[in-house]
């Protein structure tokens, strides 16, 4: 997947959990990330974030802190 669809899709992600009662986004954001995104596109996120995470909103990154990395 392309760079800026990844960076895309993560932010949607973390606009609609923001939009959710409670303070607990990161962790529905990474929650949901284990959950619907397949092993490359995590890998891709997590080496994205390792680089700078240029474009993602910081509660992407913050998600990130609770993501497993995939096994390979």
């Amino acid at each position: 997947m392309s760079p800026d669809k990844m960076i895309h899709m993560a932010n949607q992600i973390a606009t609609f959990f923001k939009s959710q009662p409670g303070d607990e986004a990161a962790a529905r954001i990474a929650a949901h990330l284990g959950d619907f995104w397949e092993p490359r596109m995590r890998r891709q996120l997590l080496d994205h974030v390792a680089t700078g995470g240029e474009g993602l909103d910081p509660l992407v990154i913050e998600a990130t802190k609770q993501l497993s990395a995939p096994a390979d």
